[in-house]
């Protein structure tokens, strides 16, 4: 089952269309539209006002809707869970489909804001949880660690062609700082993980699948904290690597994996390449597929779907893998 709990109905919504400074807020029933600024106190009055007039018309259940922007959306989150309002961040690949089934094309903040509201007005939506501080400082920390290490990648390819000894050597210069930069950052997420009792129970846990190493170990915590609590397919789709069909009538298509958290599925990647080796029951997995004829593409990618439904095993299990 889904770490976070879901709600049948909600009667009273009140949706965030989100922008770095401004918010268009849309509010049904009275399906009534306003715009203000995008800081607390402004988020705070306009909730606290909604939540007064929630009870004195005992409106029923109330819900907080707004998408995931990168960031901006914050105020939202923050004073929604402060004042104890059910919030549910929706994912801007669902809302623009569910624009498209109701015939919307248009695209505007007022559109985008009574969209989100309808949106909020279906049944079954996962109610967001804010993260422990502990697990909000993994994941900024694994981030920026990620982002350290793509821009590593991205110098070492330009000194292979660098030819000015200018540029090589200011090339070197950053290299060598990036290099630090990313083993600190490494140091303070494993700090981080083994002082924090929940999340050292994890990595130990999922320490004992073969081929998992730290870094994995990590990224997992840091990109999917509802590891354990998830069922088989939840796992899969969550990381991007449930497979979809492709079928119409007698035609049968090659499946395909689509959507999902990229940044997990990254490390997800290199954690096949080696538990493909070192971990018997996914090399005999990986050998079988390969005797069918698979192609090494399809054949990682059911290994890293395996990994990820192990690991989320081992975890709900509190038990730690058999070799």
């Amino acid at each position: 089952m889904s770490m976070n709990p879901t709600a049948s109905h909600f009667n009273h919504i009140v949706a965030f269309e989100v922008s770095k400074t401004e918010l268009v807020v849309h509010t049904l029933p009275t399906d009534r539209q306003e715009r203000i600024a995008n800081s607390k106190a402004a988020v705070r009055r306009l909730l606290s006002r909604e939540r007064a007039r929630n009870l004195k018309l005992a409106l029923g259940a109330m819900l907080v809707v707004c998408e995931s922007t990168g960031g901006y959306e914050r105020q939202v989150l923050d004073q929604a869970v402060a004042l104890g309002i059910d919030l549910h961040r929706a994912h801007g690949s669902r809302t623009r489909l569910f624009a498209r089934f109701n015939g919307r094309r248009a695209k505007t903040d007022k559109i985008d804001a009574r969209l989100l509201a309808l949106y909020g007005s279906t049944p079954g939506l996962d109610l967001y949880r804010p993260p422990s501080p502990e697990q909000h400082a993994l994941r900024d920390l694994r981030r920026r660690r990620d982002e350290i290490a793509k821009m590593l990648r991205m110098e070492t390819n330009r000194t292979e062609h660098a030819r000015l000894s200018r540029l090589k050597a200011s090339l070197s210069r950053h290299r060598k700082w990036l290099e630090a930069e990313l083993e600190a950052l490494e140091a303070e997420i494993e700090i981080l993980i083994e002082q924090t009792p929940e999340l050292s129970r994890k990595a130990g846990l999922m320490r004992s699948v073969k081929g998992v190493g730290p870094k994995t170990t990590a990224a997992i915590l840091a990109y999917l904290p509802e590891i354990g609590t998830l069922s088989k397919a939840q796992a899969a789709g969550l990381t991007g690597l449930a497979p979809h069909a492709n079928d119409s009538g007698n035609q049968h298509g090659p499946r395909h994996i689509a959507g999902g958290r990229a940044a997990l599925r990254s490390s997800l990647y290199m954690a096949a390449l080696v538990a493909q080796s070192r971990n018997p029951k996914l090399r005999a997995f990986a050998q079988a597929l390969r005797a069918r004829g698979k192609p090494n593409k399809l054949i990682l990618t059911a290994l890293m779907r395996r990994l990820i439904v192990i690991l989320n095993a081992v975890i709900a299990s509190g038990q730690p893998a058999r070799a």
